[in-house]
């Protein structure tokens, strides 16, 4: 998604059902090839429901893989192109498959924010490994609903009220949380080269969590973990990396909201409502597989 003075006014999308989730025609219209696509063996495929730590992964990621050979990527390449996101198929720029074939590094890291089913069937086939990141429902939906008003090419969010329904409905972009965080784990069950990670382990404690990655990567952790990749993912220091918080990103609009914009365990009681709390977590309790445990406070 890099940025083009002459690109058109972004369009908002509208949602459909596509193979029963709520989709866009942005992230679908490239359909045949995503499903196509032949992932290698080393590709690792970094899955998350959208705002759920997705960036934040991925240039941990990056950081660990080409921090030390190709520092020069890190100030001159945005990381939505250092991490294609696979499904995406926005106007006027390369689709995430195409990102991919040109991708000089390897392994490839790749984004994406399919529920599990939609995964493409190359990715089971080579055995890739998969770290799928889950947030607590309650900050991720108020973090979606803010990046849902900043991103132009997302369908409209309405009110906060609104959106809050929606989201218990599953009737928001890429469907369900419940659908999606449940569906990751049951697939972890049966696949073992999937890595699941907890938001809030990683606000906790960031180097625990990259040395447990590096463990299921097969990497060693050292020193330059904690000297050089902690000081550079800390939260304010991403949100100032004009290369990593989408400010290149034409199709966000930064003075309704900042791409990143609190990173914080427990901001939803800035939003929810003591009767919007109540109802959640009457919900919650009858949708969430009982062996996913989520922390709303730290």
């Amino acid at each position: 998604m890099s940025a083009d003075p002459a690109k058109e006014v972004p369009v908002r999308a509208e949602l459909f059902d596509f193979h029963g989730v709520p989709m866009i025609h942005y992230l679908t219209s490239n359909w045949e090839k995503v499903q196509s696509f032949q992932a290698r063996p080393d590709d690792i495929l970094v899955a998350t429901y959208p705002k759920a730590g997705t960036t934040w992964v991925s240039y941990i990621l990056d950081l660990l893989y080409f921090g030390q050979t190709s520092p020069e990527r890190q100030t001159s390449i945005p990381i939505y192109e250092r991490v294609p996101y696979l499904e995406s198929s926005f106007p006027n720029l390369d689709s995430g498959t195409e990102l991919l074939e040109k991708l000089p590094t390897s392994p490839r890291i790749i984004k994406t924010h399919f529920p599990v089913q939609f995964v493409p069937k190359s990715f089971w086939e080579q055995n890739c490994k998969i770290i799928y990141v889950a947030r607590n429902a309650k900050d991720n939906m108020v973090s979606y609903f803010h990046m849902d008003r900043m991103t132009l090419t997302f369908p409209d969010p309405g009110d906060w009220n609104t959106y809050f329904q929606r989201f218990m409905q599953g009737q928001l972009l890429y469907g369900s949380w419940y659908d999606h965080v449940n569906g990751w784990w049951k697939k972890k069950q049966s696949y073992t080269n999937i890595h699941y990670m907890f938001y809030e382990d990683m606000i906790e404690d960031t180097g625990r969590e990259i040395n447990k990655l590096c463990k299921f990567l097969g990497l060693s952790p050292s020193g330059w973990i904690n000297t050089q990749i902690l000081g550079k993912v800390n939260f304010d220091s991403m949100k100032n990396n004009d290369m990593v918080n989408y400010s290149t990103d034409t199709d966000m609009d930064f003075t309704i909201s900042r791409f990143m914009r609190k990173g914080k365990v427990g901001d939803w009681k800035n939003d929810f409502t003591v009767a919007q709390n109540e109802e959640f977590d009457e919900d919650f309790k009858k949708k969430i597989n009982p062996a996913l445990i989520f922390c709303t406070n730290i």
